[in-house]
């Protein structure tokens, strides 16, 4: 799944990509590769073939906050450069160590015993390679991703999806814009407010929204500092605001 935005939505991508992502991975046992997938030479070997009880039970220690090293051939910078383009060129890279977030983990199919396919609910930065990587090693083997599937991006899941061929075979016709989704779509899980008009020109001109008067109350119950929140005016988008001391802080202005 990659949510692919147009024109003003393009503004709402940082906060889609922030969100929750589903992944599918196939973990092949045996071998250990340069890239942690299976594109990348073999480094190690091991005969070694975990069963289903001994991966359901490590698994638990990658749920939550954990530490994990990204792989060697990531985009991560180092020192100014792609941490893949230092790997191709021959170079050690060595990646600090980072903290990230992983909801749900668990074990959904087992093929045969050189595959097990796991299934991860996880939040931004989470490296499905380095995870696999990870297991295999607590598992006390070796292995990479063999398959990997992204299955939901925050609010855009597989189901409502069209593959890039069918897509392009439609064109320009009109059935192709039935696979554009309104704006308000990836921004589903940010609480919305109603504005005025004279509250939706102020943010439109990029000043903020003051609410401290007390008919206000009712209107931003509910909110903490630091909030994110949809400023709407008649149905449509105005902004992406903070809400801060009192006040709806513009952070993207919609022209719609």
């Amino acid at each position: 799944i990659l949510p692919t935005a147009l024109g003003e939505a393009t503004k709402t991508v940082p906060f889609v990509m922030d969100g929750e992502k589903t992944y599918r991975f196939t973990l092949k046992f045996g071998e250990a590769r340069a890239t942690d997938d299976a594109e990348g030479e073999v480094t190690a070997r091991s005969d070694r073939r975990p069963t289903d009880a001994e991966i359901e039970a490590v698994l638990p220690k990658f749920q939550g906050e954990i530490t994990q090293v990204p792989p060697a051939f990531s985009a991560i910078k180092v020192q100014g450069e792609r941490a893949y383009d230092l790997a191709r060129e021959g170079e050690i890279v060595e990646l600090r160590p980072r903290t990230v977030l992983v909801h749900e983990i668990r074990l959904t199919g087992r093929p045969d015993p050189d595959h097990a396919v796991i299934e991860v609910k996880c939040g931004k930065g989470t490296y499905m390679r380095a995870l696999a990587r990870d297991i295999a090693v607590a598992l006390g083997t070796v292995g990479h991703v063999g398959a990997l599937r992204r299955l939901r991006v925050g609010p855009f899941a597989e189901e409502g999806a069209i593959s890039l061929d069918p897509l392009k075979a439609l064109g320009h016709s009109p059935a192709a814009f039935e696979h554009v989704l309104p704006i308000e779509t990836a921004l589903d899980d940010i609480p919305a407010l109603a504005l005025s008009a004279t509250e939706a020109i102020r943010l439109r001109s990029g000043q903020p929204v003051g609410l401290l008067h007390r008919l206000d109350r009712d209107r931003i119950r509910g909110f903490a500092p630091g909030d994110m929140v949809c400023a709407m005016s008649e149905g449509r988008l105005v902004a992406l605001t903070r809400f801060e001391a009192g006040e709806l802080v513009p952070v993207r202005v919609m022209n719609l």
